[in-house]
């Protein structure tokens, strides 16, 4: 087939020119402003006219009736209230890992020391959950001494042929 060959269905087909540039609009901001030319209002913004603060402003002169509110809705059986004022006064109770007590060989090497907790596992002395932390700290633990092991031979290699 010759590639110079045009399909009939493309005959006298043209592409559609390039659109044209638009405009660069001017500077962004106020056309009335130069670079350099004393600011209309030197003293800046007054302090504590964002909305945030008029707001927060309001939100602290009224907070002694949302909480007596607050307080009364939960007294009236008002779950959502009553957990709101908890979630503020008590601090949430976090998950704490229990100290677990097996026989480990930290000389060993990383596969029997893994095997050790598996074992540990296997006989109830180590919740699953809390064995699986100990074998991924174990792996951190040999991924880290393996990179340092690498960087040792590289910087012993670079100092023989430098």
């Amino acid at each position: 087939m010759d590639p110079n060959l045009t399909p009939p269905w493309r005959e006298g087909w043209q592409p559609a020119p390039p659109p044209e540039p638009k405009p660069m609009p001017g500077p962004p901001g106020n056309p009335k402003w130069v670079k350099g030319m004393k600011s209309p209002n030197p003293a800046g913004r007054p302090p504590g006219s964002t909305a945030q603060t008029i707001l927060l402003k309001r939100m602290l002169e009224n907070a002694d009736g949302i909480v007596d509110m607050l307080i009364s809705r939960a007294m009236e059986g008002d779950t959502n209230s009553a957990s709101l004022i908890l979630s503020r006064i008590m601090p949430s109770i976090k998950a704490q890992s229990q100290r677990v007590a097996f026989d480990f060989d930290h000389t060993a090497p990383v596969s029997q020391q893994v095997e050790q907790v598996i074992a540990a596992i296997a006989d109830g002395s180590v919740p699953a959950d809390i064995g699986r932390q100990i074998v991924d700290a174990i792996s951190s633990l040999s991924s880290i001494r393996a990179n340092e092991e690498l960087e040792a031979r590289i910087a012993a290699l670079e100092e023989k042929q430098g």
